[in-house]
Order: structure tokens, then sequence, then C-alpha cells
């Protein structure tokens, strides 16, 4: 057993209020693809509410902006489920229902394995991510550090263009 898993947090602006028919489609598989994660091996944790997910967090500011943040075993294991999984015909679709961002919008980092991070926390990474670029404390698929903060090479088959 490792003494890290991997966090991660995503976040998109939808093209629509979280109760329009535009993003209606998007929505009514939010379940069915969190089920997907939670079921997939290395799968270890992932952030909600009592709703099941995390679309009523607003920690921008901004009610078309909804995140998402989990943890997993291994980077692996967390580009097996975006990339070669049901999520990913969901992943091709994402014009239809979010905005493309001008930023980053997808950041991750090893934390003690246990350990929940908080929205702050997850916000915090993403952020870090976004004003020094990557580095061991917050990272993409592309450029990627060990637990240990060594760079890592990336693996060809994770940067799957979708």
């Amino acid at each position: 057993m490792s003494s890290h898993h991997l966090a991660q947090i995503n976040i998109a602006r939808l093209r629509a209020p979280i109760d329009s028919p535009e993003v209606a489609e998007f929505m009514a598989a939010l379940d069915p693809i969190n089920a997907l994660a939670d079921a997939s091996d290395g799968f270890v944790w992932r952030f909600q509410t009592e709703d099941g997910n995390a679309t009523a967090v607003r920690p921008y500011g901004d009610d078309l902006i909804i995140i998402n943040f989990s943890t997993w075993e291994s980077i692996e294991a967390l580009a097996d489920y975006v990339y070669r999984s049901a999520h990913t015909a969901f992943l091709r679709r994402r014009r239809e229902w979010f905005e493309r961002m001008s930023d980053v919008a997808v950041a991750m980092w090893w934390v003690p394995a246990g350990h929940r991070p908080s929205v702050e926390e997850a916000v915090g990474r993403l952020e870090r991510l976004r004003r020094e670029g990557p580095g061991p404390d917050a990272f993409t698929f592309r450029v990627r550090y060990s637990p240990d903060g060594h760079p890592l090479r990336a693996d060809a088959r994770d940067d799957c263009p979708v």
C-alpha cells in the first residue's frame, strides 16, 4: 500500500444554469459517471455533498462554475478512468455543456494516504498551478511529479486528445 494518494481537482463553466435544458443531459449522466469513478480500480474518494455530487459548491462565486475533486491510488488509475472508460465519451462531448476555459482547469498533487482535501485546499492547488505552472505541489498529466517531488515522464497514452 502506498503512503501517498493522488488528489485531483477539475473545474468547468457550464454554458447554461445547472437546471436548464441545455445541460440536462450532462446532469442526468452525472450520477452514473460518478458511480463509474467510484467503482474504478484505484479510486479512493471523491468530494460530494448530501446530493451525491459537488455541483452545489461554488467556491468561485460564479453559479456556472462547477468543481469536482477526488483522490486516487495513482496517476495511472486516474488516467485509466479519464481516458479509457465510459467517462471518455462524455469528455469528448464537453463542449456541448461547458464553455472553453481560458486558464488551467485541472490540477493534481500528492497527499498522504487517507487525507481528504478540503474545497479550499483543492481550489488553492489549482490556483497555485495557474500562478506558478507545474511543480511538485500542483501538476498536470503532461508535467507530473512523484510523491517525493521528482519530475516523472508522462506516459504518452495518458495524453489522449479527446
